[in-house]
């Protein structure tokens, strides 16, 4: 289950990345890195997570196997979807991934998160963040949010109507896909 909704999380958001009408806040600050390397969006996503999980240690955060998972297979789906897949020049193919992708990234939410073998970086540091202070979640998540989809943009990376799509739809996405994981768990559908 973790391997399956890490994979199709960055299937997802490799949709959002072809798709070049604006991606997730952390994938725009992972192009924005990517402008200025030579690495690809897959690789620079990478090293975006593990600087986040660099933060981890002095917020006293325990890694586990889940987050050690994340790391490595949503940068390889998301290296992967990218390479694999050209930009539809038309827009309603655009925004049809879009929509494709910010569906796959709650479905993997859904069973990802449900395995309990770790958070992933971003949510390990918003937790860490949230103890340390104690400001609300909410805060503490929009404040991380602006703050890397900013630095994305100004570095390079593509905000756009992708990103606003995302924003509004990725919690009641993922909040279906928990409840029909839940369901599944106990047996009903």
């Amino acid at each position: 289950m973790l391997i399956i909704g890490l994979m199709l999380l960055g299937v997802g958001d490799g949709l959002l990345v072809v798709a070049d009408i604006g991606t997730t806040p952390w994938t725009v600050l992972a192009q924005g890195v990517a402008v200025h390397s030579p690495w690809d969006i897959g690789f620079a996503s990478f090293v975006v997570s593990v600087g986040v999980l660099l933060l981890w240690f002095p917020l006293r955060q325990r890694p586990g196997v889940g987050t050690v998972t994340n790391v490595v297979v949503i940068a390889l789906a998301l290296g992967a979807t990218a390479a694999l897949l050209g930009s539809p020049d038309a827009y309603a193919a655009k925004l049809a991934y879009a929509f494709a992708g910010i569906s796959l990234m709650g479905v993997g939410s859904g069973l990802y998160l449900t395995t309990g073998l770790g958070p992933g970086p971003r949510d390990g540091a918003m937790t860490g963040i949230h103890n340390r202070t104690g400001w609300s979640v909410g805060v503490v998540r929009l404040g991380i949010e602006v703050a890397v989809v900013v630095v994305g943009w100004l570095l390079g990376g593509t905000v756009g109507l992708g990103t606003v799509l995302f924003a509004l739809l990725i919690g009641q996405v993922v909040a279906i896909n928990l409840g029909f994981v839940a369901r599944l768990g106990r047996g009903q559908t």
